[in-house]
């Protein structure tokens, strides 16, 4: 049912802009609006009016000039009727405009109280009214690409034939139930096991693209380690494509976290450049050796740089064990002057037998490079992607948050006991128990069962105008 009571707010971000919105939604969003400026012609649906925005209530004088688009119920974002008040982005101009909004009988929108109307008018999905945040905070394209496939329904739409499917099964069951005594044969349970089997499947895939699906949403941290004068800074420079870090041949130039945003393959990264770890008695160096470590324990992915023309130290062998098990990479850097030299590289073998064993016990790859030169950091982005990814390839209407890939989790469950249900032929009433708490958790994704709490959890993460 729609609201009753008016709402507006500012739909632009804060500050200062060539154009800034205040948006009005409700049954009063056209007569408030009206009020607000000097209409130069009538309101009409769709169109875009010129309009002068006055600098009080009593007062003729002009203080802006202004386009007003006025949006009838139901063809509105809302469903509701809606007018945007398109000014120049003088924080003063839209400030007068939405206290006199207000003063006119306007209530303040919530944290994406538009949204949620448009949601609860049936407009979009749950799924639908998370990619608008998603969209609006990308930080790449393809997270924008990825918000707006979610926005044009892609998720919504692989989970629609699994829901459709399940309905089918469900209304089998209870009509066996409803008319046995009409004579109505139940189910047999190889009919139900098939068709369970058919639902698990998409689901299965589904919960897969979680994988890439959150990554591209949230980004990762990946810390870059190693000994002072590895080329950890030079490295780091390299892959951010600029000199975003100071480079010296003196060991110890990084003594704090250097920290730059990039985006490998649309994967948004956050790069942390650290200080070389050693044993050290500077206090200054210390300091910044432990924030190095605390970086390594936090981040999500770790670059090991290696220096080809040494040989490992203890702390070196050390940190690689300890990396066992964990989302590592391994840059065996300065490989071109390791080839010159003749350092530690044999001519048919790029890693040294020594590094290699130690490197396939702890499960990390190493990628010969020259930050210097460049030799092998086209092959090391990729080989961060990968390791990001775990390998999974872009696809469309991926999971993008744990509450998606919960949702999918717990209809997985259902489903499964539903089948080990049916196999131990238990009746059909706890059978469907299982399938319809199947049902409600594919529901819930998009929307159609959520609870009031987790709508309000989800609408209270958006800006104020949206």
């Amino acid at each position: 049912m729609p609201a009753v009571d008016t709402i507006a707010a500012i739909s632009t971000p804060p500050g200062r802009g060539g154009i800034g919105i205040v948006r009005l939604s409700g049954p009063q969003a056209v007569e408030i609006a009206t009020q607000l400026v000097a209409l130069r012609h009538p309101l009409s649906p769709a169109r875009a009016r010129l309009a002068n925005v006055l600098d009080s209530d009593v007062s003729t004088s002009r203080i802006d000039e202004a386009v007003v688009t006025y949006f009838a119920a139901p063809h509105s974002y809302t469903a509701e009727d809606v007018v945007e008040i398109a000014a120049h982005g003088s924080p003063v101009v839209l400030n007068l405009l939405l206290r006199r909004a207000l003063a006119l009988g306007a209530r303040l929108a919530e944290p994406g109280e538009f949204t949620q109307r448009a949601f609860l008018a049936g407009r979009l999905d749950l799924t639908q009214a998370e990619a608008v945040r998603d969209l609006i905070e990308a930080q790449t394209l393809t997270q924008a690409r990825q918000a707006a496939s979610q926005l044009g329904g892609a998720l919504s739409r692989r989970i629609q034939p699994v829901k459709h499917d399940l309905t089918e099964l469900i209304a089998l069951l209870e009509a066996g139930i409803d008319f046995a005594e009409d004579d109505v044969d139940l189910t047999p349970s190889s009919e139900i096991a098939r068709r369970i089997n058919e639902l698990t499947p998409p689901l299965a895939a589904l919960e897969n693209s979680f994988a890439r699906g959150r990554i591209v949403h949230d980004g990762l941290t990946l810390a870059i380690v190693g000994r002072p004068n590895a080329g950890k800074s030079l490295l780091f420079n390299r892959l951010v494509e600029r000199d975003r870090a100071i480079v010296t041949a003196t060991p110890g130039t990084t003594r704090d976290l250097v920290t730059e945003r990039i985006a490998l393959d649309g994967i948004p990264l956050e790069l942390v450049d650290t200080a070389g770890l050693r044993e050290t008695s500077e206090e200054i160096e210390q300091l910044g050796i432990a924030r190095s470590r605390e970086a390594l324990a936090d981040a999500a992915l770790v670059l090991v740089v290696l220096d080809a023309t040494q040989p490992l130290n203890d702390e070196e062998r050390s940190l690689l064990a300890s990396l066992r098990n964990r989302a590592a990479l391994v840059a065996f850097n300065k490989y071109d002057l390791a080839q010159t030299e003749g350092a530690q590289v044999e001519s048919a073998q790029p890693i040294p037998n020594a590094l290699a064993a130690l490197l396939h016990w702890a499960s990390l790859t190493a990628v010969p490079t020259s930050a210097l030169t460049g030799e092998g950091i086209a092959t090391l982005r990729n080989q961060i992607v990968s390791l990001a990814t775990g390998g999974a390839q872009p696809e469309p209407g991926p999971l993008t948050s744990l509450r998606h890939q919960q949702a999918i989790a717990t209809a997985r469950a259902a489903l499964n006991d539903a089948a080990t249900a049916n196999t131990n032929n238990i009746p059909h009433e706890m059978i469907l128990l299982d399938l319809y708490r199947a049902l409600w958790a594919l529901d819930s994704l998009t929307g159609q069962t959520a609870p009031d709490d987790i709508l309000n959890l989800i609408f209270s993460t958006f800006c104020i105008g949206k």
